[in-house]
This record gives C-alpha cells, sequence and structure tokens, in this order.
C-alpha cells in the first residue's frame, strides 16, 4: 500500500513595491512609502537614497544596495530587474527604493516591464521629485505669472554618456529648465545654450544634497556658473536650475545651508 507523500509547502506570492524616498529629507516620504518601508522583507536601493531614509526600513528586512554613479555600477540594470524577480519570487515582499520620484529618470519603467514580463505583482507609490523638492528648498519657485509659464524636466546624462540635448526647446523664453544629473556636462550644457540663443547673463543655480543638511546653492550666469561650482567644490548629488525665477532665490531662501 503506497503512503501518501506530503506535498512541499506553497511559497505565496510575493509582490514589488517600486518607491519612491523623495529628494532626502525623510519628512518629505509620503506615508505609504513608510509604512512599506516598516513592513517589508527586503529593500533594494539606490546610492541617492539618503541614511535618514534608511532608519526607517524594517530591523529585520534584508537591505540590498543596487547604487548606480557615473561610470560606477554596483549592479548592472539587468542584474537589478533580475534581482527584484528572485525575490519576488521566493514570497517576499520587496521595496525597490528610489531617490526622489521613480517614473522621473529613475528607471522605474524598465524595471516594472521585467516584473510584468515574470508576472510578478507590483505596486507604484509615488516620492517627491528632486526638481520640486529641491527648488521649494532652495526659495526657487519653478513657475511664475511673470517670469515662467512652462517647466521642463530633462536629464544631463544621456544613455550613452553625452549631453545632446534639444537645444531649442531648452532656450525658449518664459520658461524654467531643470536639468538632473548634469552636473558632469555642466560647462558643456551652458556652452550650448548661450550658442543657440540663451542670453550669457541668463540665471542658474545649481544646488547640492538639495532638502538635507549639506545642501549648498551656488548661484551665478551661464557665462560663469561652471567656474563658481568648481570654486565652491560641488560635487553629485546635484540640480541645475535655469530660469528667471532664479533670482527669487536671494529673497525666498528659507532653508539653512552648510556654510
Amino acid at each position: 500500500m503506497n503512503q501518501a507523500t506530503t506535498p512541499p509547502p506553497i511559497t505565496p506570492p510575493g509582490r514589488v513595491y517600486l518607491v519612491g524616498a523623495g529628494p532626502g529629507d525623510p519628512e518629505l516620504l509620503t506615508l505609504r512609502a513608510l509604512r512599506l518601508l516598516q513592513q517589508c522583507d527586503a529593500v533594494v536601493y539606490d546610492h541617492l537614497v539618503s541614511n535618514a531614509v534608511l532608519e526607517f526600513v524594517a530591523s529585520a528586512a534584508k537591505r540590498i544596495y543596487a547604487g548606480k554613479r557615473r561610470n560606477e555600477h554596483t549592479l548592472r540594470q539587468e542584474e537589478i530587474n533580475a534581482l527584484l524577480v528572485q525575490l519576488a519570487q521566493q514570497g517576499k515582499r520587496v521595496v525597490r527604493l528610489k531617490g526622489g520620484d521613480p517614473f522621473i529618470f529613475g528607471r522605474g519603467g524598465e524595471e516594472m516591464l521585467a516584473l510584468a514580463a515574470h508576472g510578478i505583482a507590483f505596486e507604484v507609490v509615488p516620492g517627491v521629485t528632486a526638481a520640486s523638492g529641491v527648488a521649494a528648498y532652495a526659495g526657487i519657485p519653478l513657475t511664475s505669472r511673470d517670469a515662467a509659464q512652462t517647466c521642463l524636466f530633462v536629464t544631463g546624462h544621456l544613455k550613452d554618456g553625452t549631453a545632446d540635448l534639444d537645444w531649442p526647446a531648452l532656450v525658449r523664453p518664459h520658461q524654467t529648465v531643470v536639468i538632473y544629473m548634469g552636473l558632469g556636462a555642466l560647462a558643456q550644457i551652458c556652452q550650448q545654450m548661450i550658442a543657440h540663443g540663451s542670453a550669457p547673463d541668463a540665471a542658474i543655480a545649481v544646488v547640492q544634497d538639495g532638502t538635507i543638511a549639506t545642501q549648498k546653492v551656488v548661484v551665478g550666469t551661464l557665462s560663469d556658473i561652471a567656474a563658481r561650482v568648481a570654486s565652491a567644490g560641488l560635487k553629485s548629488p546635484c540640480l541645475t536650475i535655469i530660469g528667471d525665477v532664479v533670482h527669487m532665490h536671494a529673497t525666498l531662501a528659507w532653508f539653512k545651508q552648510a556654510s
């Protein structure tokens, strides 16, 4: 007589939460993001996620660093995609934690497409993107009835490593241009904007470590900002804001920045 065999335990389906960590200040986390960080089994995070935000991660959760800096990738994007799939298939509640908002220059769409291809359930939790958060802490409104009726977000670090942007679009009047990841190409960006019609004395600000205690703001013009930034020793992560709204920084700056 054959004995009945015990079937192997069924692993409950896992789920991945793509969570925006905001620009740095943990007070800018959404309530949903906070709850998920405190309940997750694993968190896969990038280098733009501040230590103050990571303090909210559940003590029992596995932490996996997957940061990508310029010319320095801990994990390739394909490896990150595979890792998320693997963790979810193990039945884990996974938080994929990204600085700012994951769908604004965060490659969140690529990761969700990989999960969808493997039938993995996911949820997207938006975060305060760097443009709005950093500009607010720098005292620079991104729009103004008098100065800017349009706000344009662009990335200064393209897939092939160049900064070959849509220059005619960037130099249109009455708009604010916010450039993510553009510190390394700052001089080239300014030169190209002047060459395509921007005034050399157009206002520009570069903000390092926006929204946290080490925030620094350097203000200048397209013709001199590269030298000012070099003199100040600014390092990534930085956000660049170009337009007449930058003039408001002198009056509206409220956040105490590092000296």
